[in-house]
């Protein structure tokens, strides 16, 4: 079979909720790192067949096809189409793998999968809740229901099933979260996501200022400020502090053929080794990236030993360390570099966000396999194996 690289992988550092990419448009957010992609690679833009954009909440700014929207808005020329996508969480790592499937099949061979969120702009959950206040209906279903009576799917109540069933209390739960922005700290103070951060322009109180920084690291957390934030619901584990932050932000993966790095004299990053996609459990939900990793390691032909570092979406705490403990994966290989928790997690961008951070990582240290995973609404999970070259 035909293989699929990665030539580029960039991100917007993230934006808080009200913060500092606030003032950007999302379909002009995602057209910076499409911009990106092309100076970067040096590709000639009218050799790319396709952009698929992941896109969570495509109702108003970020409605009317986004993903066609960023290329109007890039130099991208009007012949690139576009599509956009919702896997949910995972709405850009499928945009990787349906990427990745056109190049494999011979079908095409530049294709960019990225994605785009502007949780400020376009609130979490207004696309239904505008609806149903509208009289226009909701999204369960009637033989939803009756498959499923009386049950509400919620990420939240996922989290907070997870957190149970596999024995955490809030304890660890808060010492994962101050872990992450401990990584996250690390890894800023040092110039770690320098190489795959695109700096966007930006308006402050004290004038023009290039946004290049994520905004959501807390350096100055500790056990206490943690675990002074008051939980989701009354009895459980979930906070606000090891859940993901609500975030604004863009990324962007250029995917291309053996035969497109010839032509175009591009030089690879990664090599995709796996990709894999499965479903599962729908009300508990967040769980699936453990059972879609068992099977992606089964088809790779490989074990967890073999992964020289691991980016599992930090969604909620108890993601990652039920991940951990049902893989036997090692700790110091997990979102080495801080995860959503600290650096945010823009919904439909985080997917080639992960990959971003991942291959880079990958670069910086000498590993060899990458890993990354997703938990996704709907008890949906993608798994994606990269090889750095």
């Amino acid at each position: 079979m035909a293989e699929a690289y990665i030539v580029e992988a960039v991100r917007t550092a993230g934006g808080r909720r009200g913060g500092r990419l606030a003032g950007w448009h999302p379909a002009d957010m995602a057209a910076a790192v499409l911009d990106a992609i092309i100076d970067r690679s040096g590709i000639d833009p009218a050799a790319v067949e396709d952009v698929i954009m992941g896109c969570v909440s495509q109702g108003g700014e970020q409605g009317f096809q986004v993903g066609r929207g960023a290329v109007l808005a890039s130099k991208l020329p009007t012949s690139v189409p576009a599509v956009t996508i919702d896997r949910q969480c995972g709405s850009s790592q499928q945009a990787i793998q349906f990427a990745a499937q056109a190049v494999m099949s011979g079908t095409q061979d530049v294709v960019i999968a990225a994605g785009v969120e502007s949780m400020t702009r376009v609130p979490m959950g207004s696309t239904g809740a505008l609806f149903a206040q509208a009289g226009l209906g909701k999204a369960k279903s009637p033989r939803q229901e009756a498959r499923f009576p009386d049950v509400q799917f919620s990420q939240f109540m996922g989290a907070e099933m997870i957190a149970r069933k596999y024995g955490f209390d809030r304890a660890a739960l808060d010492a994962y979260a101050l872990e992450s922005h401990r990584r996250a700290a690390a890894a800023t103070q040092a110039g770690v996501f320098r190489g795959e951060i695109v700096g966007l322009e930006v308006e402050t109180p004290d004038g023009p200022a290039l946004h290049d920084h994520d905004e959501g690291i807390r350096y100055d957390a500790s056990p206490e400020t943690i675990g002074a934030v008051k939980l989701l619901q009354e009895g459980g584990t979930i906070t606000a502090a090891n859940a993901s932050q609500i975030c604004d932000g863009s990324s962007a993966v250029l995917v291309v053929s053996e035969a497109a790095l010839k032509t175009y004299g591009l030089t690879p990053l990664a090599r995709i080794h796996n990709l894999t996609v499965t479903g599962g459990d729908p009300v508990i939900m967040l769980e699936e990236p453990l059972f879609a990793t068992d099977k992606a390691l089964r088809r790779a032909g490989m074990r967890i030993e073999d992964i020289d570092l691991y980016e599992v979406n930090e969604a909620f705490a108890p993601v990652p360390l039920a991940w951990l403990q049902h893989i036997g994966g090692d700790p110091a290989r997990l979102n080495v570099n801080g995860g959503a928790i600290a650096l945010g997690h823009p919904l439909g961008a985080s997917g080639t966000k992960l990959m971003a951070t991942l291959i880079h990582a990958l670069h910086a240290r000498g590993g060899r396999y990458g890993l990354q995973t997703m938990c996704e609404g709907g008890g949906i999970a993608n798994v994606t194996i990269v090889e750095r070259l």
